[in-house]
């Protein structure tokens, strides 16, 4: 079941994010806080009682202080940016994080806003979320160097 987060599913939600942190960037608790003010979507998926993945994107003008919002800011006046997806791995493969994609496009459809945003890891590689983004659509639009030339990432995004 996708539901909207609740400050009950921050704990899990931290852990989540800490189990994929190579992935992503580290987040605590006051982070989130941070983080969920600021999002337009932030949604859970629940499963026997379980937060086992979420889902969490801002709209242009948020305020997000991030180099990556930035650079999508910079060139697109209506979008949402995907901060960060994360599925649990036990249940990776189920169709949980195309899911939530799914719904977040409904969301952007039902805000009229006509573009979805995210970036992947390219340098080092993060071949499996290059593979499951292209599989929905997203496509390259650009490309940075951040963490002081240290990591590459591709800057994706699907037109609705």
């Amino acid at each position: 079941m996708i539901r909207d987060a609740r400050g009950a599913d921050y704990p899990a939600i931290v852990n989540l994010n800490a189990e994929a942190v190579e992935f992503t960037s580290a987040m605590d608790l006051e982070r989130l806080k941070y983080l969920a003010a600021l999002a337009a979507y932030h949604r859970v998926v629940e499963t026997n009682a379980r937060v086992v993945a979420f889902l969490l994107a801002m709209k242009d003008g948020a305020g997000y202080e991030n180099d990556n919002f930035n650079w999508f800011s910079s060139r697109y006046e209506r979008f949402l940016y995907v901060d960060r997806i994360v599925v649990d791995k036990r249940y990776h493969g189920r169709g949980i994080g195309t899911m939530l994609y799914k719904n977040l496009f409904v969301f952007a459809h039902q805000q009229e806003i006509p573009l979805v945003t995210c970036e992947i890891n390219a340098v080092p590689p993060n071949k499996a979320s290059a593979r499951f983004h292209g599989g929905l659509g997203f496509r390259e639009v650009g490309s940075q160097w951040i963490c002081d030339g240290a990591k590459k990432v591709s800057m994706q995004a699907i037109l609705l």
